[in-house]
């Protein structure tokens, strides 16, 4: 009897190992872009964020949207690392996150609403209360109290979602980094994997189906994918138009540049001040030649290699054409973003309501 409750007890600390360790399948193309969306206002005092994610289904070999949601934490004083897509020996695989004391390596991926890349921005523990950082959460101050308002240079603004690889974050953890995972952590709550379940039985989820775009992006509690309980979808995608203006903002799986929608130029800017306005044009004008040009000359190459490659590597060479066009597109998103953040503005007093939702 002794023997059956020693094999029973290893067997409950080797399943979480399983379920929760690196993806063991390899995947050669790297996931679409993080989506931008509002956070979901937090459900209760004692709620932490967990940021969306790609995860992968090798049964139709897909990726699927795993919506941001609000967690409870399984023990005081625990924070959570996101987990992350890696490249390694040809491929990319899955860093499972987890919860601990610490806040350990999540790829430099910014997931947005406190994880910019490293570390923890979007609150801390104290005196055995977790407080919110408003300034990149959706906390209701009227029932929750125990918050603050630091603002966050982020200066990371790249949607890019994987680690490593032709166009991933070259980011690498540090010592400290490699300590802290190494330290004791605790795998996903029962919540997150059945939040994780639904959404891949979710087809609206899986990016073949919304090209890069989910129908539902967040969500205020696991598991809660009505309407109710869920980000609308018009609203995810207008958060993304308004934010990426001048860029393929529906984010459609396009092959090669010639399948990207013209470049936009943005409306032009009336700040009072008429030099600055003429210098952000000008700006704006090289920032557009650039990356035409830029579109161009990736264009010529994967011309060129379709000339030199036969018919046996089509597919692959398609599957290296589309990440490299998606690559190019997350950085000249980037770029537009960068500069439409330093647009001249009339001198005016601004007005912040504390209801607003923070966006990604």
């Amino acid at each position: 009897m002794r023997t059956i409750r020693t094999l029973l007890a290893f067997l409950v600390l080797a399943i979480p190992a399983a379920l929760f360790g690196q993806v063991s399948v390899s995947v050669s193309i790297g996931p679409p872009a993080l989506p931008v969306y509002e956070q979901p206002i937090c459900p209760g005092d004692g709620y932490l964020w967990i940021p969306g994610y790609w995860a992968y289904d090798d049964s139709v070999s897909d990726y699927y949207w795993v919506p941001g949601t609000w967690v409870q934490p399984p023990e005081e004083g625990f924070l959570w690392t996101p987990g992350y897509w890696g490249w390694r020996d040809g491929g990319f695989f899955f860093n499972d996150g987890y919860w601990g004391p610490e806040v350990g390596f999540y790829g430099g991926i910014n997931y947005g609403f406190g994880y910019f890349g490293e570390g923890y921005d979007g609150g801390r523990w104290d005196n055995g209360h977790f407080y919110y950082n408003r300034s990149v959460n959706n906390v209701d101050v009227e029932r929750i109290h125990n918050v603050y308002d630091k603002k966050i240079d982020n200066r990371n603004e790249s949607r890019v979602s994987f680690n490593g690889g032709s166009g991933g974050i070259e980011v690498r953890a540090t010592a400290e980094q490699e300590a802290t995972a190494n330290q004791r952590h605790v795998t996903p709550v029962a919540a997150q994997t059945e939040h994780a379940r639904i959404a891949r039985t979710t087809p609206e989820l899986r990016a073949s189906a919304n090209h890069g775009n989910p129908p539902i992006a967040a969500t205020s509690k696991p598991g809660e994918f009505s309407k109710q309980g869920a980000a609308a979808p018009q609203q995810a995608a207008e958060t993304s138009r308004s934010t990426e203006r001048g860029a393929a903002t529906e984010n459609h799986a396009a092959v090669h540049p010639k399948d990207l929608p013209p470049i936009a130029r943005p409306a032009p800017v009336n700040s009072g001040n008429a030099k600055a306005d003429k210098k952000y044009e000008q700006q704006q004008d090289k920032l557009i030649a650039q990356q035409t040009q830029e579109r161009q000359q990736l264009q010529q190459k994967q011309d060129t290699e379709h000339q030199q490659k036969t018919n046996a590597n089509t597919q692959k060479l398609e599957q290296k054409h589309q990440q490299q066009t998606q690559v190019l597109q997350q950085r000249h998103t980037s770029q537009q973003q960068s500069l439409q953040a330093r647009q001249p503005h009339a001198s005016q007093p601004q007005s912040h309501e504390s209801g607003s939702a923070p966006r990604k």
